[in-house]
């Protein structure tokens, strides 16, 4: 009798132990598949992975677009105004320039400030820290950007640091007076997601919890080593080119929602964004496997041609996706399901009213075939939403200018609830002092 017992346990136990095995299996291939269809059945088991699909950010900067739409400005002179064609690549705009061109730009520079109120960063905050893959400590002094640590994991990361060093750099180097900017000591990160969120950190992207750690623009605003991007500026550059005449332009979209990327990225959010437009007359919706040569013969499409469609979905990744704002530069209706991760030129995003510059979806995309239903019905108002967003993020909120006006205000800000740094420390073997860190310039 033993010898049976054992026997039917250890059946049960391997039948049991089996079926583990092959539901693990099939998330695995699931969760690691770009391809355009999956089986059902195996969809049902993908687990909600980074999707926390009962919450999402709300945008509320009511004021952010006021003095862009006239209704009030700040002082600054007589007569100048931010003007698209002059100003969008002038890197060195003053302090009073940059609050009177971008307002609502640097919202999350006060909230982030506000959070540390009372808790003022020490320098052993930072000594403290756990240093992450993709990390880099670095230092502004006397106008001059310094790397003191880095943490790379390969040529990826090692673009994506120099890139954003660099991009910091112009910002200082545009301005007569960057020795008058503050001496400050910060970390930064160039992954998807903090480690850590809970420390004071540069990021590129968080989510509302995240009080901690200040956005800054991500890497791509130098330039992005994939195929048909490069350095933004030159990528704006060639879609406006393309839309001297948006009449004609706007007349010739093809009416459409355009998507491409990896579902295995965010694999049941961009499922979902799959199975709602599969087999839909008004979608172009597909998967692309880099590493496939006809898939990216088959389905790629440059960011510039993309712009030839009326209708470009957004969809989130491991975090935020980089792709948002290489969309924002067409003038196409954006359409973004309702996001986790904030970036920090979001708060310029507005879902409704006259000044809605992108449509809001469910992040099941549920509500997707009606909307894009009802704006193929009513294309007047579709073009109001695509010229909004052309002028708010092409011609305003996404330019050099922008940005470079963001990071020194990140660095005056940062400033404000931190230490003061210090260029040189004792060497403890011969007891003198020494430089902290490399220039950025022998670093690059």
């Amino acid at each position: 009798m033993y010898p049976r017992l054992r026997f039917h346990t250890f059946s049960h136990s391997a039948a049991f132990l089996g079926g583990i095995a092959l539901v693990v299996l099939f998330i695995v291939y699931g969760t690691r598949s770009d391809y355009n269809e999956l089986h059902p059945a195996i969809g049902q088991l993908l687990p909600a992975g980074h999707c926390l699909c009962h919450s999402s950010v709300i945008f509320e900067c009511t004021t952010c677009l006021e003095s862009v739409s006239g209704v009030s400005r700040p002082a600054v002179g007589a007569d100048w105004e931010f003007l698209y064609g002059r100003d969008d690549g002038n890197e060195g705009l003053s302090r009073e320039q940059c609050a009177h061109a971008f307002p609502g730009l640097f919202e999350d520079i006060e909230k982030a400030k506000s959070a540390r109120a009372g808790k003022k960063l020490e320098k052993a905050d930072l000594d403290t820290m756990v240093i992450y893959k993709g990390m880099v400590r670095a230092m502004v002094y006397a106008g001059e950007l310094y790397v003191i640590e880095v943490r790379c994991m390969g040529e990826d990361h090692r673009k994506k640091v120099v890139a954003t060093l660099l991009s910091i750099f112009r910002a200082m180097t545009a301005i007569p007076s960057r020795k008058e900017l503050p001496n400050i000591e910060f970390f930064f990160t160039i992954e998807d997601m903090a480690d850590d969120p809970d420390v004071p950190l540069w990021v590129l992207t968080r989510r509302v919890q995240d009080e901690m750690v200040w956005l800054m623009p991500d890497f791509g605003f130098w330039s992005w080593n994939l195929e048909g991007i490069g350095p933004f500026s030159q990528v704006a550059s060639g879609i406006a080119a393309r839309d001297t005449d948006p009449d004609e332009q706007w007349s010739k979209k093809i009416p459409k929602l355009v998507w491409r990327g990896k579902p295995s990225f965010n694999f049941k959010l961009r499922r979902a964004l799959l199975n709602a437009a599969r087999g839909k007359p008004w979608a172009d919706v597909r998967t692309i496997r880099w590493q496939s040569k006809t898939s990216m013969e088959e389905d790629f499409i440059s960011s510039a041609d993309h712009c030839d469609y009326m209708f470009l979905a957004h969809a989130e990744g491991r975090s935020y996706s980089a792709a948002l704002k290489y969309r924002q530069l067409c003038r196409s209706v954006v359409v973004i399901h309702k996001l986790q991760w904030i970036q920090h030129h979001h708060y310029l995003l507005v879902a409704n009213g006259t000044q809605q510059n992108f449509v809001e979806v469910e992040r099941d995309f549920s509500d997707l075939e009606s909307k894009i239903s009802y704006l193929l019905q009513h294309p007047d108002e579709a073009r109001r939403i695509a010229d909004n967003g052309v002028r708010v993020f092409r011609e305003r909120y996404l330019t050099t200018a922008a940005e470079a006006c963001y990071w020194r205000a990140l660095i005056r800000g940062w400033a404000e609830v931190s230490f003061e740094a210090e260029l040189y420390e004792k060497d403890p073997s011969s007891g003198r002092s020494r430089f902290r860190g490399l220039r950025v310039e022998s670093f690059v």
